[in-house]
């Protein structure tokens, strides 16, 4: 099923709908901006809002969803959202930022420490829609932390450097509310920032009386995954790939080195591998490394083995059941494998490790440059200065 639009003159009086696109105008300036029209706020910028930045009635929070050192990101599967503030660029103090995004995240997150919901603004996120100018994606109405985050965490000031300069910025986690639809006559009486709102969405009142998350919780309806999923979702991404296997297809040690990568991959990937040791090339009985995941806390958890195989392919050249079997069969008892791939996995392969119920989990191309990404690793300079450590 196709994605319900909006007509860029239908936006003054629309609802929001999740996933649904909201069409930019055809005028070829600012005035094409569908936020504007929709929500009655900004148009630039990826904080637009309501009020003053110290009395913010409502927030739109802006993506484009594409920027490799600030990734933003949706967890489906949890009903999250992570969002980095506006303090993008060295110069600046955290806070210290033109459109002041950076104070209300903190003046948010600060009242929601001190229980003082009532004081926090609704945050409406969208998203771009590649490719079709100034369209939108609406992906949800958005309170700050989450119910498995700690106040610790859940707004987090985290160091870059660009070139010899340091700065800060924030990274904050918000939870999407199960409200398929916001009403317009909520929106309006937002903008009019009015005493007696109506149609309020059900999920984020329980949330300001009760501080009870209740989350949009989507996973995934197939399991497996094609091999164009599989593989880098966007030049970047492909850019990553293309460095990191021209570099191991001239290392000395070649496909034991990427091994070794490999395993740091996967410790980047999950704090809880405490440990991935890579076996001799030549004894490794079928695995790649073996290593060790901790489940609980410093003074009460429980260790599982696993084992990793690793695959310096090219990205048309196919993981098969050939390649996945050789972990499979090397799995003991309550041990649990990680196959890691710079291609992808064949959908034959693939779907027996799921219908088979095999305990492998796969990382593939595009999820290798998510985690470097993700990392830190934001620029092609940080990866080949990364790669020199194999």
């Amino acid at each position: 099923m196709s994605a319900k639009v909006f007509k860029f003159s239908e936006l003054a009086n629309a609802d929001l709908v999740i996933d649904a696109i909201y069409e930019g105008g055809t005028a070829g300036n600012a005035g094409d901006d569908p936020i504007t029209k929709l929500m009655g706020c900004g148009n630039q910028g990826g904080f637009r809002y309501k009020g003053s930045y110290f009395d913010v009635s409502m927030c739109v929070l802006y993506s484009e969803m594409s920027n490799t050192e600030w990734p933003d990101q949706i967890d489906y599967e949890r009903g999250q959202f992570i969002y980095y503030g506006d303090n993008k660029t060295p110069g600046h103090e955290l806070h210290d930022t033109i459109k002041k995004g950076n104070l209300i995240l903190k003046c948010a997150f600060d009242n929601l420490h001190l229980n003082a919901r009532t004081k926090i603004p609704p945050f409406f996120i969208f998203s771009k829609l590649q490719g079709a100018g100034r369209s939108v994606i609406f992906r949800g109405l958005a309170v700050p932390g989450a119910r498995d985050v700690s106040q610790t965490s859940d707004l987090v000031a985290i160091w870059k450097t660009s070139g010899e300069q340091r700065f800060q910025n924030y990274k904050a986690i918000f939870t999407i509310l199960n409200e398929p639809l916001i009403a317009r006559s909520w929106i309006g009486s937002l903008e009019k920032d009015v005493e007696g709102q109506i149609n309020v969405p059900d999920s984020y009142s329980t949330w300001l009386r009760t501080g009870k998350y209740n989350p949009l919780l989507a996973p995934p309806s197939v399991l497996h995954r094609t091999s164009q999923q599989q593989l880098p979702q966007n030049p970047i991404e492909a850019r990553y790939i293309e460095l990191i296997k021209t570099y191991f297809e001239s290392h000395s040690s070649g496909e034991y080195a990427f091994e070794k990568c490999a395993s740091v991959i996967a410790q980047m990937m999950d704090k809880s591998i405490i440990s991935c040791d890579n076996t001799r090339p030549w004894r490794d009985g079928g695995r790649d490394a073996i290593g060790v995941y901790r489940i609980g806390i410093s003074s009460s958890y429980t260790d599982v083995e696993f084992a990793l195989e690793a695959k310096c392919y090219k990205l048309n050249n196919s993981c098969g059941v050939k390649e996945t079997s050789r972990l499979i069969s090397r799995l003991r008892h309550r041990q649990f494998g990680i196959f890691i791939t710079t291609s992808f996995v064949s959908l034959q392969a693939y779907q027996e490790i799921i219908e088979d119920g095999h305990p492998v989990l796969i990382l593939s191309a595009t999820d290798i440059a998510k985690i470097l990404l993700m990392n830190g690793i934001s620029t092609e300079k940080d990866l080949l200065q990364w790669l020199l450590q194999f």
